[in-house]
């Protein structure tokens, strides 16, 4: 474990019965870091959570939290706090008596016990709503219960399941928000599972990528963003026009092709956004087959030999009806070079 890692995965394997979920998956986060683990359906990262949570039993590996092997410890016994998906608060207690059940479980009471739930609930701005029920209060106000639940176990790391995936769009920003906030004040370790890349980059130091129960790639968000390694990466990160590279040629899901510029040594694959398409001049064409208007873009799909096109262009430009033939180019410095 090194030196600086609060949380240590070494060589962590999960399976349900012979199925093998997670395959000696190794990850160290830092105390007070906040890690997105982003990934599909099905690729092991909800398993991961479950595990540093003590709700499974690895199948091999260890679990360190802060020097301690934690591995085969009980939840209740990890210092781990878990904020669910659904918040699973307690529809007949008030906000005071929802944050406080936890702490009456490990037998607090009196001043002690009102000061920590007051505090917990000033922390998540919600000082004056200790008297209502959950059901007087919005999703993202319950949320911020659920968190201050959280918060006042005084967790060494707090994970949270999908986190903003029950609010709608303007509760979500204003809660992200919330949580950096809530974070960066109490130096907190965080680990957030979710399959959406906006909340992930909006809200993590480092994110995992994971595919199949093994670590696809990790970085900041600028890394997984701006330098996708793979393929998959960069398909989940909104590089939509990928194409593998074999024998100095240009493969997708039609005909092979060449570009102007040698491809750099070493690649695998090369990917381009749809906004780095450049419509209307180039040396390839192709027939517009959708399009449609989305504000400050226009988004264009277009039919070619060597496969769909996506191209974004900005909406002031004139609109190309369906069944235009349009010219466009592949810049290859506009592409990113991927190794896998």
């Amino acid at each position: 474990m090194s030196e600086h890692s609060l949380l240590s995965l070494k060589n962590l394997s999960l399976a349900y019965g012979k199925n093998t979920v997670v395959d000696r998956l190794n990850l160290e986060i830092a105390k007070g870091e906040l890690i997105a683990l982003l990934g599909p359906s099905g690729c092991g990262k909800t398993t991961t959570m479950r595990a540093i949570a003590g709700l499974m039993t690895p199948s091999g590996g260890e679990i360190v939290l802060d020097g301690r092997d934690v591995t085969h410890v009980p939840p209740n016994r990890r210092e781990v706090g878990l904020m669910f998906q659904s918040y699973a608060l307690f529809p007949h207690l008030s906000v005071f008596e929802n944050v406080a059940f936890g702490l009456k479980l490990k037998g607090m009471r009196g001043n002690a016990l009102a000061e920590r739930v007051n505090s917990g609930l000033s922390a998540v701005g919600l000082g004056d709503y200790a008297d209502r029920r959950p059901a007087d209060l919005s999703g993202g106000q319950q949320q911020r219960v659920a968190l201050a639940r959280s918060l006042v176990m005084d967790p060494k790391v707090l994970l949270l399941d999908e986190p903003l995936s029950n609010l709608d769009a303007r509760l979500r920003l204003e809660m992200r928000t919330e949580l950096q906030r809530v974070q960066k004040e109490n130096n907190l370790t965080m680990v957030f599972v979710t399959h959406d890349q906006a909340e992930a980059l909006s809200l993590a130091d480092r994110i995992v990528v994971m595919q199949d129960g093994a670590i696809e790639q990790l970085g900041t968000p600028e890394d997984i963003y701006n330098r996708p390694e793979s393929a998959f990466v960069a398909d989940f990160v909104g590089f939509e026009n990928i194409f593998s590279v074999k024998n100095g040629k240009l493969h997708g899901k039609g005909e092979a092709f060449s570009l102007d510029a040698p491809i750099p040594e070493g690649a695998n694959g090369l990917a381009w956004r749809p906004q780095l398409v450049r419509l209307g001049e180039g040396p390839f064409t192709g027939t517009v087959i959708g399009a449609a208007f989305v504000g400050q873009m226009r988004e264009y799909v277009l039919a070619t030999p060597f496969g769909q096109i996506k191209a974004d262009v900005d909406a002031a430009l004139p609109a190309h009806p369906l069944d235009t033939e349009l010219a466009f180019d592949l810049n290859i410095e506009d592409a990113v070079v991927l190794k896998r």
